[in-house]
């Protein structure tokens, strides 16, 4: 089996490279060896956290939220003053209705400061009093888990001094105040599960008194907590783990559970080639662990895209969650060093499948799958390797793009060799395995593409800055570790020199950061020819990366690709074009797609997507995670051998094998549910650019207003204006009247912006908040929807809210009693069912 990967370089193309032979000097690929019979245990998923991943209820949306089966998230206590949002109690609605695990209550952060204001322990006891009995009335309390202290090491108590005497009376006063707080905590919950000491980093000196004191003393926690925040960690952590293990061995304590409940660095966060190494140790020792929070709140730590929008770190996630059955031994070329190929595996034997996800390196690498039991697969595999790319912290990400998908004879010695191909250091790759059956897959569709990176470009009145390396690890991710700034003179471009092999039509997408406080331009020429202007919404600052994607029409041969500047700044990182084929499509495969009930699998035939069928009977639900890159209509097909029943928005439709049907998508993810009395379903395939044919849209300017709310005028409104000064009173409503065709479920999708702030003082946190609005449809009763910064007051996104609407006319009312809401440019509504 040959696997085909896009080759690296700024001007290398991806196409397909069959068997085994290499160009002459070539260096030897790496070699990373899974071994299938070398069980290490049930997947835990416990690396898929994140501090202040979630910052409202909606944000992120269960649509985003959902899929990543998140084991544990970190956040404050309700009305903590350290940020604006992110309230534990509130948060957990969102997060145990999408099957969220457990919460990890920071009880310090109901302080303002940063450090924490160090007021004593007498100042801080009530307010766990406080804190404690607010949890311990919720009807979940038993999925909360108490951290009285974060970073002692550092903070109020620097555990962390040389000095032996010093440590000494700072450990024996911390020791003194955890014995406190823990039976204080203990006293109102009874049951309380209190996690600890959670320090800023491993001290062994620490961990070893603390362990005999807790134990001593019987205030042990039942969750032991730490922080592993430098690039080191990718070195250390497992010298660190052993070493904890081996201390509790030694004071006599059983294992306990581990959060490593802060991890990775900026650069780390949002690139799937740098998570996958951390995820692979964290889950290799059965560990549970939350991504840091460097910047904003509620985006799972820079892998969610405004609310509802994947990015390259959550297909990666995505992937993580889709690992079932136990995972087995990895062995990279290299264990326990930064910045090298690493990778988890996970075996399945009652679904067949086994997973390898690996990266964190360039170049070409043999994935060698050993111990292929051919009582489980047969005597052939499909092998199928799709690749998850950064595309920024807030860059949109289609659907993982399937590279290969081959047919292999498992060798005599039950080993499959799947060759990758040109690797992108910071993508994350996924190889599955299925028997192989009959037939023979289809071959991957792998479309002309190239990277141009802005650094190496023809720069004029730019700068080249570093970003993001191993030595400036909180530096922001950038392709290459470099990008172009400072292009604010009125002559400052970027001339790239782009190469493509026939006429047509190319999607060019650029990564960018716009910190200006407003929607950017710049000026987009072709081989010096009329301009075109792109348009560039504002992201969190100039290096949280984002993408903005165009159409350029070329002729086969060398072009000059200019980019000028226009109204405002923008930072330019990367460039990559991508020869467009048709219409955005792609196919989701049902082996792959979460199960309820017991479905079986069915691998006679790896014909077509190659990895066989799901079974699904009376009982059994399989759900697709679909993307759209816009709200609109789609095709979408189910490929199966009996009428199934589509679930989407609420709203349920009978599809009839290979009968395309056309649905309403909103942007980023959407969750696809398929049922069936009896039918064998191969894939669910999507096709389409999201067209608005058919769909009703309302300007601002239609809606009566009331109550002090009001037009105003705005040059990137869609027609010039919004409502604005909404809501902060019953009186001050919105009311759009619509016309519905027909009666039954639409979407309502809501364009909207506000940029609602408040500074907590601490540098490397954005403290955005969000805004809510009550949406009321005729005289149904009112729903409460979350509406996320939008980075700036002039930069509109999308929200999409299910609604029942009547055939004729209805009111559709926006309003909030107590609080301002969004301002709301134009909506639009689409029936579910097209």
């Amino acid at each position: 089996m040959a696997g085909t990967l896009p080759a690296a370089g700024p001007a290398a193309a991806a196409s397909p490279t069959l068997g085994f032979a290499r160009a002459g000097g070539a260096p030897i690929p790496q070699r990373l060896t899974v071994d299938l019979a070398a069980s290490e245990g049930k997947v835990m998923l416990g690396a898929n956290g994140a501090l202040y991943g979630l910052s409202d209820d909606g944000v992120p949306s269960d649509a985003a939220l959902e899929p990543l089966k998140i084991t544990s998230i970190s956040q404050k206590p309700e009305g903590g003053a350290q940020h604006p949002n992110g309230d534990a109690l509130t948060v957990s609605k969102s997060f145990f209705r999408n099957g969220g695990g457990e919460i990890n209550v920071m009880m310090q952060d109901i302080y303002a400061k940063w450090p924490y204001e160090d007021l004593g322990i007498d100042d801080y006891l009530p307010k766990v009093d406080k804190i404690v009995k607010e949890v311990a009335a919720d009807p979940n309390s038993d999925r909360f888990v108490y951290i009285p202290f974060n970073e002692p090491d550092q903070i109020w108590y620097k555990l962390g001094v040389e000095d032996q005497a010093q440590y000494e009376a700072n450990r024996d006063r911390f020791f003194k105040d955890w014995k406190t707080v823990y039976q204080r905590i203990r006293a109102i919950d009874p049951d309380a599960r209190i996690a600890g000491p959670n320090e800023a980093g491993y001290h062994t000196r620490l961990l070893k008194d603390f362990l005999a004191f807790a134990k001593r003393e019987n205030v042990l926690p039942q969750v032991m907590t730490w922080h592993e925040l430098g690039s080191g960690s990718l070195r250390d952590f497992q010298a660190h783990y052993d070493n904890y293990r081996s201390l509790e061995r030694e004071a006599g304590i059983s294992p306990l559970k581990i959060n490593i409940d802060e991890y990775a660095n900026r650069r780390d966060l949002s690139v799937p080639g740098q998570l996958v190494q951390w995820v692979s140790m964290f889950e290799r020792n059965k560990v549970y662990a939350n991504q840091a929070y460097w910047d904003a709140a509620g985006n799972m730590d820079g892998n969610v895209v405004r609310s509802n929008i994947p990015n390259g770190g959550w297909w990666f996630f995505r992937w993580y969650a889709g690992l079932t059955g136990d995972t087995v031994k990895v062995t990279p070329p290299q264990a326990n060093t930064i910045d090298t190929l690493q990778g988890l595996a996970s075996l399945d034997t009652s679904r067949r499948q086994a997973q390898v996800l690996l990266g964190g390196s360039a170049g070409d690498t043999d994935v060698v799958v050993g111990n292929v039991s051919r009582s489980v697969f047969g005597r052939t595999v499909t092998a199928t390797v799709a690749e998850a790319a950064w595309s920024g912290y807030e860059g949109q990400h289609a659907t993982p793009r399937v590279l290969a998908r081959t047919k292999v004879k498992v060798a005599d010695d039950g080993t499959v060799t799947v060759p990758l191909r040109g690797m992108h250091k910071m993508s994350a790759y996924r190889v599955v395995l299925t028997p192989g059956g009959s037939g023979t897959p289809s071959a991957a569709s792998v479309p002309w593409s190239a990277s141009y990176e802005a650094e190496d470009a023809a720069i004029t009145d730019g700068k080249v800055y570093t970003q993001g390396t191993v030595s400036n690890a909180n530096g922001y991710a950038a392709s290459g570790t470099k990008d172009v700034g400072s292009l604010n003179t009125a002559t400052s471009k970027v001339d790239f020199t782009v190469t493509v092999p026939k006429d047509g039509t190319y999607d060019l997408a650029i990564l960018y950061g716009n910190q200006s406080g407003t929607p950017a331009t710049q000026k987009l020429s072709v081989d010096g020819d009329d301009p075109v202007t792109v348009t560039y919404p504002s992201t969190e600052n100039w290096t949280y990366r984002a993408r903005k994607d165009v159409t350029v029409e070329l002729k086969a041969g060398s072009h000059l690709l200019t980019l000028a500047k226009g109204d405002a700044e923008v930072t330019l990182d990367r460039v990559d074009l991508t020869a467009r084929t048709g219409a955005p499509s792609a196919s989701y495969e049902a082996t792959l797609a979460d199960i309820s009930g017991r479905p079986s699998y069915d691998y006679s035939s790896s014909a077509g997507a190659g990895t066989g069928a799901l079974v699904l009977r009376s009982g059994d639900k399989a759900v697709f995670d679909v993307y759209a890159p816009r709200d609109g209509y789609y095709t979408v097909m189910p490929r199966a051998t009996a009428p199934v029943k589509l679930g989407l928005h609420g709203e349920t439709v009978t599809a009839a094998p290979g009968k395309p049907l056309r649905l309403y998508l909103v942007a980023g993810n959407n969750r696809l549910a398929v049922t069936a009395p009896h039918a064998a379903v191969r894939t669910l395939d999507v096709s389409g650019d999201g067209s608005t044919s058919g769909t009703l849209s309302y300007e601002g300017a239609s809606a009566t207003l009331a109550g002090g709310a009001k037009l105003v005028d705005s040059a990137h409104a869609s027609a010039g204006s919004y409502i604005g000064w909404l809501g902060n009173s019953a009186a001050s409503t919105a009311e759009f009247t619509v016309d519905a065709p027909r009666s039954g479920r639409y979407v309502l999708v809501v364009h909207y912006g506000h940029n609602d702030r408040r500074d907590n003082g601490h540098a490397y946190n954005t403290d955005i908040m969000s805004r809510t609005a009550d949406i009321t449809v005729g005289t149904g009763a009112p729903k409460k929807v979350t509406f996320k910064n939008t980075w700036s007051w002039d930069d509109y996104w999308t929200v999409g809210v299910p609604v029942d609407l009547k055939k004729g006319s209805n009111k559709v009312t926006f309003g909030n009693e107590t609080a301002w809401a969004p301002n709301i440019d134009r909506i639009e509504l689409g029936r579910v069912i097209g």
